[in-house]
């Protein structure tokens, strides 16, 4: 394209658009009849002169004032992507120009483009994002027209960002990392770079750290730093920025923690309005989200912090949901889902009995906070749960509430009373919109960066506590009017499905058979309690049949040995009080359970050489010593629920028999000192040894011929002896 070129057709354009004089009353009209004519010359065009020169016409009208999207269809409809492609690609300016004019007129005519939805989705637009990246990443600012293309850059890049597909093309095409560079590097515009960084991980928050984890630590360490080191209003600003950038995981040593700290320290010890202290407390929750208490230094001075932290959560959640008004609460609720975050952070802190950071006397004043705490959180939801069933809020306070119950239910115990028929409707609810596969309980999804959990599984966060308040006669006594026994009993079912499809990550597998192995403790306090309940319900018929299936697919030696314990003691203790059920009766599935459980009662202890005697002792196999704390009084209820079937199935002796472990048991206290056997492990052998005896002829022959009544003797066996001498 030639100069001279340009500014004859530049000429030829300035006569059209004079053409017939203007007055101050019909400017607008004037400049209207200019855009036209500036459009007829830029259809009419011959050559790339007439086209640029009519182009910058163009630009002048378009900034002349505000164009309406009509008008921007048109102008795009007469330029086109063509023209604009080269010249944003065009090295070679005109003689006497500056070296970036046609980049910075294709720029002014893409940022036009961009104000329209339609043309911001255009492929021709998302491909000059790298040059967009380009022009924020190096571009000399010191030029006025320079920050005038830069502007442009940032605007055509917010404008894709509001697209659908625009966060997703933006990390793609290198968008992210430039905006990182950026404000790291402090360029112009850089404040801008940081806008978009935040609505880019608002909007897609698992991509971004995904594909630039290095580049937003980078920027992380910096607004850290500028963070703590600000002393005006600037500090609250970035405390709310700061948020966006806190990351899943934090890598080992992270610097950034350290500033963060006392950046926070300084802003939650200080004398500040609410709206100065929420983004803090906000702040303060996706960093103990992310890392739990990591970021605050042990000691006194840390102590002290946490401390303060907890009780100004416990405060503000008073503050919010005591007065209860609704309004107002749904104001505050990310706050006060921030302060969830916190308080139960707060629980762990006050029940870990090593490396906490809070002394024990700031343990005790502490828990007395969280209790008044709570008890708001209970009036809430008596008060506002029924009508806002499908609120995520509601959500948040139900799990944080069973991350209380879980540790404490010996207070506030009429509130829980009182709360029981709500919180077993809306799990019932929620469950039962799960299994559909829809969320309809849940329609609002959390944005921002490490934001509280606000929807999910609410029975899993309420089984902790419903293990202890089954334990109790009043509150059992409610589950059980208000059905959570068939409740549970589905619930238990849909998890095993989710286990044993081995389709979920490996950490939601985890979760699911800590699930399993709580609802398993549930069941065992309404056998052991309620055991009429058993032969009662129907429900536990179906789970009886379950674990007569589902047992024998579980290795009792593997990685699932708690989750065996649970469901193999529950199993006896059922099938105690449905002996008549026709599951149970000889059916290759009673078979296979029963055959399950001897393998993991009898797979527990094996004779070891005493290094200190010649004769061997009995312990713990080590898979079962490691889990022991977890498992040895379910092995020993197990124990006894499994001499107590005995006599109630009369063809499980002749299994017993065939699988070995009558010879195998009476072959391992002949081997071992008796010494080194406990007395409760002394007296769960003999249970199942008598019952075995008194069950079969040929079990009480067996025995016999294996030393029977002098093991008896050894041990202390005082029934097994009178058995064995009857005829």
């Amino acid at each position: 394209m030639k100069l001279g070129n340009a500014r004859m057709a530049e000429g030829r354009t300035n006569a059209m658009a004079a053409d017939g004089g203007t007055t101050p009353d019909d400017s607008e009209s004037s400049k209207n009849r200019t855009l036209e004519r500036c459009l007829d010359v830029l259809r009419d065009a011959r050559n790339d002169s007439e086209q640029f020169a009519a182009l910058l016409l163009v630009t002048k009208a378009a900034k002349a004032g505000d164009i309406d999207s009509k008008t921007r269809r048109r102008i795009f409809d007469a330029v086109g992507f063509t023209f604009p492609n080269r010249l944003l690609a065009s090295k070679d300016p005109p003689e006497g120009c500056p070296g970036h004019m046609f980049q910075a007129l294709g720029l002014t005519l893409l940022a036009c483009f961009c104000t329209d939805p339609d043309l911001t989705e255009h492929p021709q637009v998302l491909n000059k994002i790298p040059t967009l990246n380009s022009v924020i990443s190096t571009c000399d600012s010191g030029d006025a027209s320079y920050g005038s293309m830069i502007n442009n850059a940032y605007q055509c890049l917010g404008a894709i960002l509001a697209t659908p597909r625009g966060p997703r093309e933006l990390v793609n095409r290198g968008a992210l990392v430039a905006l990182c560079q950026a404000y790291v590097s402090h360029s112009y515009g850089h404040d801008q770079a940081l806008r978009l960084l935040v609505g880019l991980l608002t909007a897609a928050e698992a991509k971004c750290w995904q594909r630039a984890s290095s580049a937003l630590m980078g920027v992380l360490d910096t607004l850290s730093a500028e963070f703590q080191k600000a002393e005006d209003m600037t500090k609250f600003q970035l405390c709310e920025a700061l948020c966006h950038f806190v990351p899943p995981l934090f890598p080992p040593g992270s610097e950034c923690l350290r500033s963060l700290y006392r950046g926070l320290s300084s802003i939650l010890s200080s004398k500040l309005s609410a709206s100065q202290r929420d983004p803090a407390l906000k702040l303060a929750a996706c960093l103990t989200q992310a890392c739990g208490s990591e970021w605050i230094p042990t000691g006194r001075s840390g102590s002290k912090f946490f401390a303060l932290l907890a009780n100004l959560a416990c405060v503000e959640v008073r503050l919010a949901l005591e007065e209860l008004d609704l309004a107002e609460v749904d104001k505050k609720k990310e706050l006060v889902a921030a302060c969830y975050v916190l308080m139960e952070h707060a629980i762990l802190e006050c029940t870990r009995e090593e490396g906490s950071l809070l002394r024990e006397v700031q343990k005790v004043q502490l828990v007395g906070i969280l209790e008044e705490a709570f008890a708001a959180v209970i009036y809430y939801l008596r008060q506002a749960g029924w009508e806002k069933l499908g609120d995520p809020f509601v959500f948040a306070s139900i799990r944080i509430l069973g991350a209380w119950l879980a540790e404490e239910t010996s207070s506030l115990k009429q509130e829980i009373c009182d709360l029981l028929p709500f919180l077993l409707h809306y799990a019932k609810l929620q469950f039962e919109a799960g299994k559909k596969g829809g969320s309809s309980l849940q329609k609002a999804e959390c944005s921002g960066g490490q934001e509280p959990v606000w929807h999910g599984d609410a029975l899993r966060f309420l089984l902790p506590g419903l293990s202890h308040l089954t334990a109790e006669e009043r509150p059992r006594e409610i589950l059980i009017s208000e059905g959570a026994p068939v409740l549970l009993c589905q619930y238990f079912s849909h998890q095993w499905e989710a286990f044993i499809s081995d389709l979920e990550a490996p950490l939601v597998l985890d979760a699911v058979e800590s699930t399993l192995q709580t609802a398993c403790a549930i069941f065992l306090n309404f056998v052991v309690a309620v055991p009429e309940l058993i032969s009662r319900e129907e429900c536990f018929t179906a789970l009886m049949d379950l674990l007569l299936k589902s047992l024998p697919s579980l290795q009792p030696q593997g990685e699932h040995l708690g989750l065996v314990a649970g469901m193999t003691t529950l199993g006896l203790m059922m099938a105690r009080k449905l002996s008549a059920h026709p599951g149970l009766q000889r059916t290759l599935e009673a078979k296979g359970f029963f055959s399950a459980t001897m393998t993991f009662l009898a797979k527990a202890h094996a004779a070891q050489p005493d290094p200190s005697g010649d004769r061997s002792i009995l312990q713990l196999v080590p898979a079962y010593e490691a889990a022991w704390p977890t498992i040895g009084e379910l092995w020993l209820l197990g124990m006894q629920a499994f001499a107590s079937c005995v006599p109630l199935l009369l063809w499980l002796p002749e299994v017993v028999l065939h699988s070995g472990w009558l010879q195998d048991l009476l072959e391992l206290l002949g081997r071992v000192a008796p010494t080194s056997v406990d007395l409760e492990l002394v007296t769960a052998f003999q249970g199942v040894l008598v019952e075995l005896a008194k069950a079969s002829r040929p079990c009480r022959e067996v025995v016999q011929q294996n030393r029977g009544a002098e093991l008896a003797n050894l041990y202390g066996m005082a029934a097994l002896e009178q058995c064995l001498s009857q005829q």
